[in-house]
């Protein structure tokens, strides 16, 4: 019998991961192993998965819809060859990843008898879109949108009833069924495989958007930030980018441990417990290739250590 699939997709920040961990944590009973494709060397994502899979594997340094889909063919065969095999494998694509290379990896005729692509959803960030109303003219916005089976609302605090109409609008356009997250439950039924509005899969064809577009930077450090001189060095330097995350430490609050992200405009810290061998300061940061300047970051970050 075939493993079912569900493939999650969105653009950079949408929300996946903590998508993700609502659905581990829902109840359903199901044994479900996690498969995350972080953009970058430091896997962020597969760490905040891991207290809530028995299975968390992680797929770094590239994307798997293109440079790592053998990555991911082989891992899925590792997930499978697994005592106990999961029920149910969840694939969080990286927000840079154009979901139709990921679809053509797991309908591979290796993986036909092994794996059944259940369903597609596409996470999709309603402030983000409406701080920046270009990104649904974004190829790969687009994409994503458009080769999911149903759409996720999220991030929806604060946006205008006009913004949001407007994403409703582009939803309807897709022919996309929408889940507003904030103001309703997760659907579960829906992402375990009552998905309403999919259909029988073909292999895709056509061009794929590529990730190139895209450069990703890490940058760690044994020793705290300073909170004013890392804020500064975002403000200086983080034109065109549009996504980070990390854990960090700061001289002015020794003892506690954060997780940072931001996305867009947005950033918030959340403070985590700390193990005794983490690194202090682990940090991704995500930007347009034409206009982030990611060395003047890193040599500021490196400039802010306490």
């Amino acid at each position: 019998m075939s493993t079912p699939v569900l493939l999650v997709t969105g653009f950079l920040g949408a929300g996946k991961t903590t998508a993700i961990n609502r659905l581990l944590a829902a109840g359903h009973g199901e044994r479900i192993a996690a498969i995350v494709n972080d953009f970058g060397a430091i896997n962020i994502d597969a760490e905040l998965l891991a207290e809530a899979s028995d299975t968390v594997i992680g797929l770094q340094n590239g994307c798997i819809c293109c440079s790592l889909q053998g990555d991911l063919l082989r891992t899925l065969r590792l997930v499978l060859g697994r005592t106990p095999r999961p029920e149910r494998i969840v694939i969080e694509a990286s927000g840079a990843a154009d979901p139709r290379g990921i679809v053509e990896t797991i309908m591979d005729p290796a993986l036909w008898d092994a794996v059944d692509l259940d369903a597609v959803v596409c996470l999709v960030d309603a402030a983000d879109l409406a701080m920046t109303p270009e990104r649904a003219r974004d190829p790969l916005w687009l994409a994503q949108m458009q080769f999911s089976d149903f759409v996720l609302i999220g991030k929806t605090e604060g946006v205008g009833a006009g913004d949001r109409a407007r994403l409703d609008m582009i939803c309807a356009a897709a022919g996309k069924p929408v889940f507003d997250i904030d103001a309703l439950p997760l659907p579960v039924e829906a992402m375990l495989g009552h998905a309403p509005g999919s259909a029988q899969r073909t292999v895709p064809t056509g061009p794929h958007v590529h990730a190139e577009r895209f450069v990703t930077v890490e940058w760690q450090a044994r020793a705290p930030l300073s909170l004013a001189a890392f804020q500064a060095a975002l403000d200086a330097h983080g034109r065109g980018l549009l996504r980070a995350k990390g854990f960090a430490t700061f001289a002015e609050r020794p003892g506690r441990r954060y997780l940072f992200q931001l996305v867009g405009q947005r950033a918030n810290f959340t403070p985590v417990t700390a193990e005794p061998d983490d690194t202090p300061c682990r940090l991704v940061f995500i930007g347009e290739r034409d206009r982030f300047a990611a060395q003047d970051l890193l040599d500021a970050l490196d400039r802010a250590r306490g």
